[in-house]
């Protein structure tokens, strides 16, 4: 594609970028990401990736906007209130700009779908922005399978991490089951309903992924591929920890146990922080 004079104008602080340039905007108006979940993680990611002329954006919620959800998912507004958040997504997003793509998944993510999600519109790069852990290692699984790079985060009090997944050939890379290894029992962890959660953490760590994907569609600098990145709000000390990939993990190691997508048990709260 070509940029028009008002893309030129629209993205012209990225064009003065020698890193970016005419050339690299196009790779960004090119690109498509699918973000998993229209709330506090998801809701910044999507508009600032928006923001950035991201072709296409897809997004993949089954919720519905309440009153709650309006002190971190800055997407939605009060008169959104009881709408589909992948509506009232693509209504934000898309008064924004134009130029986007918005494709809306208005369901529960599930071993059944999520493939044919990823592959429906043959996105580039994930985005996890659910509160889950069942759903966490879904889209983990998935994303390995087929060999999709994405970034993982969550967030919880005044506390957030993330890292990312990016398949290599020539090397083992490792991924979110790697470090986690599997899920906690339902009702085991706390969900943000349970705990509470700052509402500006969505915005710091939602912010980083999208900031990880356009990395990633630039090809630009070093990616959270084999770091996990802590942020502690009270303190305002940020930790990136290096971890590695587990020849025995049973998704991506040497001998796979795990061959086809596990729906596991879901917790009791699943707010999409």
């Amino acid at each position: 594609m070509s940029l028009n004079d008002e893309q030129l104008e629209r993205y012209s602080r990225h064009i003065l970028l020698k890193e970016v340039g005419v050339k690299g905007q196009k790779k960004i108006a090119d690109g498509k990401v699918l973000i998993i979940g229209a709330g506090g993680l998801g809701a910044p990611a999507a508009m600032y990736l928006a923001a950035a002329g991201v072709g296409t954006i897809g997004i993949a919620d089954a919720d519905v906007v309440d009153l709650s959800n309006l002190q971190r998912q800055i997407i939605h507004s009060t008169p959104d209130i009881g709408k589909a958040k992948v509506q009232s997504a693509q209504e934000t997003i898309n008064a924004m700009n134009s130029d986007v793509d918005v494709v809306t998944y208005h369901d529960w993510i599930n071993s059944e779908n999520i493939t044919d999600i990823i592959k429906d519109r043959d996105y580039d790069f994930i985005i996890d922005g659910t509160d889950n852990f069942p759903v966490k290692f879904l889209i983990n699984d998935a994303c390995v399978m087929l060999k999709k790079p994405f970034s993982h985060a969550g967030i919880i009090r005044f506390q957030g991490q993330l890292l990312t997944y990016v398949p290599q050939e020539d090397k083992p890379v490792p991924c979110y089951r790697c470090v986690f290894h599997s899920p906690p029992p339902p009702d085991a962890v706390p969900t943000c309903r349970q705990a509470g959660v700052l509402g500006v953490m969505g915005g710091v760590i939602g912010t980083l992924q999208a900031t990880e994907a356009l990395k990633y569609l630039l090809g630009l600098g070093n990616l959270l591929t084999g770091y996990l990145l802590t942020y502690n709000a009270i303190t305002m000390e940020f930790h990136k920890v290096a971890v590695s990939h587990d020849s025995k993990c049973p998704v991506c190691g040497e001998h796979p146990e795990i061959t086809t997508l596990i729906d596991y048990d879901q917790a009791v709260c699943d707010l999409n922080h």
